[in-house]
């Protein structure tokens, strides 16, 4: 059976400048990418409002820098009345890029004069060991086997000639405390599922602290 690896869906990112006149140079170039843009037909808010609230806080920030009475709160209200817009259009461009082709969601959002929002890679956990929080501990973490597993854990101070068993989880972790520090440990485990249970993994090792 041949299984088609899914398109992660494209996600818009717009970071709003803190600065005022940054943030008026950023819709700007917005307005700019979106008009006459065929991907984006109708804008939502359009862009003569969108021009209309820059235009609004571009006054509205040249009176505030003459700290005129009154005028930054004039201002703010300004600045957050076109953040809200900003939203907005940024709502738009979402529904946009999800209606493409998922190919196509990234190249258009970028058209918009936005950008893409990174998606985080998860890379799949690996057994290990990882020093306890105190003296003579260590963590151990699996990767996960499924729902209603179980995992046993097993540990060795002589190089792996001889194997001591740690009480068994549900979970895909544990912890032993008690260990000699200084002392080279290996440990290993198996995970136990409704199908029976799986070979022991490959030992890790770990120096005791």
């Amino acid at each position: 059976m041949t299984t088609t690896k899914k398109t992660p869906r494209a996600l818009v990112s717009l970071e709003l400048p803190t600065v005022v006149g940054l943030l008026i140079s950023l819709v700007r170039a917005l307005i700019q990418a979106l008009t006459g843009n065929a991907a984006f037909p109708n804008p939502t808010p359009t862009l003569a409002v969108l021009s209309g609230a820059v235009n609004d806080l571009e006054v509205a920030q040249t009176a505030a820098l003459t700290r005129a009475k009154g005028a930054v709160e004039v201002r703010n209200e300004k600045r957050a009345a076109l953040v809200t817009l900003l939203a907005d259009l940024r709502a738009y461009v979402q529904t946009i890029a999800n209606a493409a082709p998922p190919e196509h969601a990234a190249a258009i959002i970028q058209s918009a004069g936005m950008n893409v929002r990174k998606t985080p890679v998860h890379k799949p956990r690996v057994f290990a060991a990882i020093q306890g929080s105190v003296t003579g501990s260590v963590k151990l973490v699996a990767p996960f086997a499924g729902p209603r597993s179980a995992y046993d854990w097993q540990w060795s101070t002589d190089g792996g000639k001889t194997w001591q068993l740690a009480p068994s989880t549900v979970q895909a972790r544990t912890s032993m405390i008690g260990l000699t520090p200084g002392a080279t440990v290996l440990f290993r485990y198996r995970a136990v599922t409704k199908t029976g249970e799986s070979d022991w993994s490959e030992p890790t090792s770990l120096i005791v602290k």
